[in-house]
């Protein structure tokens, strides 16, 4: 059993050592909030994650797959993109332009590296496809994104009709809101190879009675092998979301996503306005992802689960998959942690994909000490500045004699200026006789 420290367990700890090196996360993780809460949004005081918990344990036992360590769920169909996505393993997606005709609240865009000039320019998408093929790399799943990248039709195609006729096999998907995706443009996607569409509902359209996508959505149907819609989901929308939910089934979808939603650090005004707080511990792993998404909104995760339960109620027969925003974090952490030598006490997660190591500290250090003495172990590494000694997960069990506390250290690769670093991120705890390495 591995015990996440935070506010509520961090009290557990007996061994003053380890308490106030674990604690100096906390005091990170503390100030990290400060700075969301400066944003203008509040963090909710309520923390539902046992509740979404036992939501997830329920679905899990009415057969829904529960995949990537509880991250992602999902009933009847799901992209092989999303599969893939869990590692990002030969995946990648390019945008033309960030510009959009729509100007939705929550697009978190506006986060994105040279959103500004990116708005304004276009990209050669070609010329970064010839350079991947030219080093030889493979890519299974290629996405075009925006901006609405539907603006740039011509473009578009040329994209599609590139990957289908240099990287074989290659699995090809397109986001777009649908405006701009008439008989004709479909007709053409089909044509220069596109293989699954992602169609975005937003909320204030159907509150105003706008069903013109699930027009578009039917006749897509026709040209596009794969049809699939994707959309946050907001808190209290959960009646609404039911009558989509059978609304595209009936149009016979192939599948949903249902992502997590979250607040892009602007247009705090109107997350306020509407009620909106941000989940009251975002992330487990507080580190500085590349996705651009924000933080999660407290209860748009229980929205997504009831949702899953809904269609299982109802024997819904499209793919319903939820994506939280921890899920879109992982192939990060995997692209970073993958494709080095480990440190000689590091163990490579197959659960999260960080790398961990196990401590103990102060008076703990000398028995663990003397019993890998004795084994002839000199495998373990101390640090006095710190005053604890590490060595590897996978030797933990065997000092099930000992009345000890051990933290679970998590790492991750880090290239600054051209040279590898190991950056801890957090620290957990355990015991010798509770620990096992599949919870790592």
């Amino acid at each position: 059993m591995i015990i996440d420290v935070n506010e509520q367990t961090i009290i557990q700890i007996k061994n003053p050592e380890l308490k106030t090196y674990a604690a100096q996360y906390l005091r990170i993780y503390g100030d990290f909030l400060e700075q969301v809460a400066h944003s203008g949004i509040e963090i909710d005081s309520n923390d539902y994650s046992a509740q979404a918990k036992e939501k997830v344990e329920q679905l899990r036992k009415r057969g829904a797959v529960v995949r990537n360590d509880d991250k992602s769920i999902y009933l009847n169909n799901i992209s092989p993109s999303c599969i893939a996505c869990q590692t990002g393993s030969e995946s990648t997606t390019f945008f033309i332009s960030l510009q959009c005709h729509r100007d939705c609240f929550y697009c978190f865009n506006p986060n994105q590296e040279d959103y500004s000039y990116n708005r304004g320019h276009t990209r050669d998408v070609i010329q970064e496809l010839a350079q991947i093929k030219k080093s030889g790399q493979r890519v299974r799943h290629l996405a075009l994104t925006g901006g609405e990248p539907l603006l740039f039709k011509d473009k578009a195609y040329e994209v599609f009709r590139y990957a289908r006729d240099n990287f074989p096999g290659v699995y090809t998907r397109l986001y777009t809101s649908g405006d701009h995706a008439d008989i004709q443009t479909l007709q053409a996607l089909r044509d220069a190879g596109l293989q699954e569409i992602r169609f975005s509902i937003r909320m204030h359209d159907l509150e105003k009675g706008h069903d013109y996508i699930y027009d578009r959505i039917a006749t897509a149907q026709e040209f596009i092998p794969f049809v699939m819609v994707e959309m946050p989901v907001l808190p209290g929308t959960l009646d609404t979301m039911k009558d989509v939910l059978i609304k595209l089934d009936q149009l016979g979808l192939f599948s949903i996503n249902l992502l997590e939603f979250c607040f892009p650090y602007n247009n705090a005004d109107i997350y306020k306005e509407r009620g909106y707080k941000i989940k009251a511990r975002p992330y487990r792993v507080l580190y500085n992802y590349w996705y651009a998404g924000g933080l999660p909104v407290s209860q748009s995760e229980l929205v997504c689960l009831d949702l899953l339960g809904f269609a299982l109620d109802e024997g819904l027969k499209l793919g319903v998959h939820y994506c939280s925003l921890e899920n879109k974090h992982t192939g990060q952490v995997y692209q970073q942690n993958t494709g080095h030598k480990l440190p000689a006490n590091a163990y490579f997660s197959r659960r999260d994909y960080f790398l961990k190591t196990a401590k103990v500290f102060g008076d703990d250090i000398e028995p663990v000490k003397k019993f890998f003495d004795k084994k002839g172990d000199r495998t373990f590494t101390i640090n006095k500045e710190h005053n604890y000694l590490e060595f590897h997960v996978s030797k933990i069990r065997e000092l099930a004699r000992l009345d000890l506390e051990i933290g679970i250290s998590l790492n991750i690769f880090e290239n600054r200026n051209g040279e590898l670093y190991v950056r801890e991120l957090k620290l957990d705890m355990t015991t010798p006789q509770t620990f096992r390495l599949s919870d790592v």
